[in-house]
């Protein structure tokens, strides 16, 4: 008899059955996969020593331009470094870099965006027609013109791709600020006397950021291709670094022989932009 009932569609045994399936449903693999990439790239930034033993700097010359192998997994390079140790301690340089760039594009465009979506006005004009001028200059000619003014280093790469993100930023938090603007309940807290900034920060900031959040993550991608492509024109970091857009340059005389040298960096390189676009629109999806 309690087997029976066990087994019943509406006892609380199936019910616990049903939601453990619903939630494997839910589950994503793309999007866990994702993550998982993400973790790892951090965890590479932060405690590089757990993933390789061997110096990033220092070569062997009679292990020069070995293949990948299972004492190389990435394989060797010109001056026999290992080349999966090096992409390894280059995670903290391109990740760190891409973190300064969103923070400016994300403190900077989020600051103009909420100025001119709450003033309107002629701060508004002002401030759009600065943003349209900014998303009128193409994004690597812009970083390129802000180095040429601070000097090569990824700091001062980070801070121009993070520049020329600013635009967007601005765009989509004035979009935003203006759109939680006109709820009723910003209405009311208006008519009600509350002053402009307590408005502002207690209910338009907390119910208009979300969005931004989401093209940040986005935009943390695109930051890395964007440092990683400085660095392999030589505006990044200087040699030897192991900078990862500076590995994928110092390994393209070896094309035609030694071709790990710039496909094993650009695949990582793939992978954690394509992770972070799909963190992205999954929370984009979510908000």
């Amino acid at each position: 008899m309690s087997v029976d009932v066990l087994e019943r569609p509406g006892s609380a045994s199936a019910v616990r059955a049903a939601d453990g399936i619903r939630r494997l449903r839910g589950i994503r693999p793309g999007l866990v996969l994702a993550w998982a990439v993400i973790a790892l790239a951090i965890a590479w930034a932060l405690v590089p020593w757990l993933f390789t033993g061997q110096d990033p700097l220092a070569g062997v010359p009679a292990d020069k331009l070995q293949a990948p192998s299972a004492a190389h997994l990435f394989g060797t390079d010109a001056i026999g470094r290992d080349l999966f140790t090096r992409v390894v301690y280059g995670a903290v340089h391109s990740l760190s870099g891409a973190f300064v760039a969103v923070t400016v594009g994300l403190v900077g465009g989020t600051l103009l965006g909420v100025l001119a979506g709450s003033l309107g006005g002629a701060v508004d004009a002002v401030v759009m027609r600065l943003v349209d001028v900014l998303l009128a200059i193409p994004g690597l000619l812009l970083a390129l013109s802000i180095i040429i003014l601070l000097g090569f280093g990824t700091v001062n790469a980070a801070i121009a791709v993070g520049v020329g993100s600013i635009a967007a930023f601005a765009r989509l938090s004035r979009s935003e600020v203006v759109r939680v603007r006109q709820a009723d309940y910003v209405e009311a807290a208006i008519g009600s006397g509350a002053r402009l900034h307590t408005v502002l920060f207690r209910h338009v900031l907390p119910n208009s950021l979300t969005s931004v959040v989401g093209l940040a993550a986005l935009q943390f991608g695109t930051a890395i291709l964007a440092i990683s492509t400085l660095g392999f024109l030589g505006y990044g970091a200087p040699p030897p670094t192991p900078e990862w857009g500076l590995l994928i340059a110092e390994g393209r005389n070896y094309v035609a022989t030694s071709w790990w040298l710039t496909v094993l960096p650009g695949l990582v390189v793939v992978a954690v932009v394509l992770s972070a676009n799909r963190i992205s629109h999954a929370l984009g999806r979510t908000r």
